[in-house]
């Protein structure tokens, strides 16, 4: 069970060895929420939350991660147990894979695997959508040769070749997103991609996924034993999670179903949404709406992989010990 907690002014602490939040309600009086500890998996919390050092110390206890949210969903900060997760060898062995040919062929499944998923996200649209069928066949095309073209890449080092394969990714996306605007409801298209703030409802529904899936993969991650802020590809910044944002992208395709169907059901309208002075963002309602979605399909839809039935959050966990593990030459048990 992950707990995400967003009402201004909610508190956590422990009462009988219990997760307890409180928060008032539009009269002003006390509501009380206990949740186990043995039953919680992690606690988000946004800006304007609060939590006491108990509840931080059960939760270390519990190996409950603790994950702090900018109101967007992009995560600030996190509370996790000092352990590696794992062999430091992982670790030695990542550091080399960025520093040669590995690291290279690391990127090019993730960003092989993205566009794959992309690909095949326009083609059950098509199956729905007879008449959008030349339109949707073109973009698939395109989207191969722009996949046929990362998987050729050929360097003794990710660097050498990564602007272009920036470009390729970068191209690949504006089709992509292109496609889902075009199927849209009118009344819910948007005019591309755009960060911070989002410029439309769209985007800031898919920003905010994106936050709450760099802090899953994050977790998963360090959980593996992988250093988040050694990439790849992705630059080695101040304080950078490198390596999140390169592992990421297989999984981007979760936060863009969850979205889409959101917007394509209608199930999304002016009250999930407050407008800033340069863009719009979220609010309570429509993070409670989405966050609902998307931890249901992230967890409660069971989908093939690997050989057997997976929640997509267990698929991103065997994915990052899978990869730790062929850093160092192991196979992963099934």
């Amino acid at each position: 069970m992950q707990l995400h907690i967003n009402t201004y002014g909610t508190y956590v602490h422990v009462k009988d060895d219990m997760f307890e939040i409180r928060n008032r309600d539009k009269n002003k009086e006390v509501q009380k929420k206990h949740f186990s500890a043995q039953k919680v998996t992690a606690l988000w919390l946004c800006t304007g939350t609060a939590l006491s050092t108990d509840a931080i110390k059960l939760a270390m206890t519990h190996n409950v991660d603790i994950v702090f949210l900018e109101q967007n969903g992009d995560p600030f900060g996190r509370v996790w147990h000092s352990k590696l997760g794992s062999t430091t060898k992982i670790r030695k062995a990542q550091l080399e894979a960025s520093l040669n040919a590995t690291g290279l062929q690391w990127i090019k499944n993730w960003l092989s695997h993205k566009v794959d998923n992309q690909i095949n996200f326009v083609k059950d649209l098509k199956k729905h959508r007879p008449q959008h069928g030349e339109y949707l066949t073109d973009k698939t095309a395109r989207l191969e040769a722009l996949n046929i073209s990362i998987l050729s890449q050929e360097a003794a080092t990710v660097s050498l070749v990564a602007d272009t394969l920036r470009g390729l990714e970068g191209t690949a996306g504006r089709l992509y997103f292109e496609t889902i605007n075009y199927v849209l409801p009118e009344g819910y298209k948007f005019s591309g991609r755009s960060a911070r703030p989002a410029q439309d409802p769209f985007n800031a529904f898919l920003n905010y996924a994106y936050g709450v899936l760099y802090s899953k993969i994050e977790k998963a991650l360090i959980i593996a034993g992988i250093d988040p802020y050694v990439g790849f590809m992705h630059r080695d910044d101040y304080n950078q999670l490198s390596m999140v944002f390169d592992f990421i992208e297989p999984y981007r395709i979760y936060a863009d179903e969850v979205v889409f169907r959101l917007f394509s059901g209608k199930k999304v309208n002016k009250s999930h949404i407050d407008e800033l002075a340069a863009g719009v963002s979220l609010n309570k309602e429509g993070k409670a709406l989405l966050i609902m979605a998307f931890n249901e399909f992230l967890d409660n839809q069971p989908i093939r992989h690997g050989g057997r039935n997976m929640s997509r959050s267990t698929i991103i966990q065997y994915d990052a010990h899978s990869f730790g593990n062929k850093l160092i030459g192991k196979k992963i048990k099934n």
